[in-house]
């Protein structure tokens, strides 16, 4: 363990649970024998392999490239589909040969952090860039006093819909998930589906828990406690498992081609996506052009305003990059240059974690596909309303993995939606404490 590193010393905003975390990473009760790396010589030329899954991403990493000659970064284009660039990442730090950057999601870091995977960015300074970027979303990869990442986008969330198609059939743009579930009836009288439940999507089942109350993760003292099994997570499963039962929603995977191919005939008409999701729709049913519209996501009160995030990324800089002062230096400019914030935004990443550097205009890069509105605005102001309180433990991707295998089962067998909660809150615990950690049921 390098001297200055965060060894076992903190994670997870320094509490005793988070410090274990840190520990079950570190293995081991002495260093790993390693100084800070030498770094670059002046003048020297070197090259930093980047793998990432963002489209568009080859751009800024182009623009990087022409202005940085001595640093030139390979990129390496990595799948996203069932999580396969984790394990694609975590094999390559099993074998000693990981790339010197990669691009991980905020639900993923912690899975980093406890394979010892992260070089820690505060001691080539990373703190000093703090400031370009929005505090919560900085936040999801500092662990005590250790900066493990540099945050890219996030993910908040809304409804997108078939303007026309709604007006067509009459339905109001529903406000509460009451009437959305109205709506989901009415779409269904006319032969169409509203939505699909994705089995195998956690990401998004975790945001839509979020924005019910959820908690699914906590350290208190040297436990980790674990509440995937937690009342606003359960009126979430119920909520979609009446929809489910009764026939008013689909259940084929979303982004997937059915799914796109229903998106793209109408025989979809909606989606509870992300900011994101924009270039998904545009780029895969374009002859839907013109006929979307983006609204705030229901409310389960009329009148309030909760909202939650369904992904966010980063760029983490791996434990073995021999250069890691370039390599934060990269992935802060490739996070917070204006240049490359507008070409990020082209290719559809999601909404910029970076404070500046881009306007409002800059956002609304598919407006015509949605019929000229500044759709940007619905999820500035839903990011302005997501409860930053929420926070991801260890292990999360193994848990979307249980999720994803217990609601296929359920759809299969007829099980239960609150079971698969149970199961999948047992199946949690277990795997915490298989990796060392003390974990209880919240």
């Amino acid at each position: 363990m390098r001297p200055n590193g965060p060894g076992r010393r903190t994670l997870l905003g320094g509490t005793a649970a988070a410090a274990g975390l840190a520990l079950a990473g570190c293995g081991g009760s002495g260093d790993d024998g390693g100084d800070k790396p030498a770094g670059r010589k002046k003048g020297e030329k070197i090259s930093l392999t980047f793998w990432s899954w963002v489209p568009g991403i080859e751009k800024p990493v182009a623009l990087w490239n022409r202005e940085n000659p001595e640093v030139q970064v390979k990129l390496e284009k990595v799948s996203a589909v069932n999580g396969a660039q984790y394990s694609k990442m975590h094999a390559a730090i099993k074998a000693g040969n990981p790339p010197d950057l990669g691009q991980i999601e905020y639900t993923t870091i912690p899975s980093f952090v406890l394979d010892d995977g992260l070089a820690a960015l505060d001691e080539y300074g990373a703190a000093e860039h703090k400031s370009k970027f929005v505090g919560w979303e900085w936040d999801q990869s500092v662990f005590g006093d250790s900066v493990f990442a540099v945050p890219q986008d996030s993910g908040p969330m809304g409804l997108f819909l078939r303007r026309d198609l709604f007006d067509r059939w009459g339905i109001d743009t529903p406000a509460t998930w009451d009437d959305y579930e109205a709506a989901a009836e009415a779409v269904r009288a006319e032969g169409g589906w509203i939505e699909t439940f994705s089995a195998t999507n956690g990401n998004r089942f975790a945001g839509l828990a979020w924005q019910a109350g959820a908690r699914w993760f906590a350290a208190e003292g040297d436990t980790w406690v674990v509440a995937v099994d937690d009342e606003p997570t359960r009126r979430v499963a119920d909520y979609w498992e009446n929809l489910v039962r009764r026939r008013l929603v689909k259940t084929i995977a979303d982004r997937q081609n059915a799914w796109y191919k229903d998106v793209q005939s109408g025989d979809i008409v909606s989606w509870t996506g992300a900011s994101w999701g924009d270039a998904l729709l545009a780029g895969n049913a374009p002859d839907t052009a013109g006929k979307w519209r983006v609204a705030p996501l229901p409310q389960w009160k009329k009148g309030e305003n909760a909202h939650a995030n369904w992904g966010g990324s980063t760029t983490a800089v791996f434990k073995a990059c021999k250069y890691p002062e370039d390599a934060l230096a990269f992935a802060v400019w490739l996070n917070s240059d204006p240049g490359s914030v507008k070409l990020l935004i082209e290719g559809g990443y999601g909404f910029p974690s970076a404070k500046s550097g881009y306007s409002a205009a800059d956002l609304e890069v598919r407006k015509d596909f949605f019929g000229g509105q500044k759709y940007s605005e619905v999820f500035r102001e839903a990011g302005r309303a997501v409860d930053t309180s929420w926070k991801w433990g260890p292990a999360v991707d193994t848990l979307y993995q249980h999720l994803g295998d217990a609601f296929t089962e359920a759809l299969g067998g007829g099980g239960s939606f609150r079971e698969v909660l149970r199961k999948v809150q047992r199946q949690t615990l277990a795997d915490l404490k298989e990796k060392g950690l003390k974990a209880e049921a919240g």
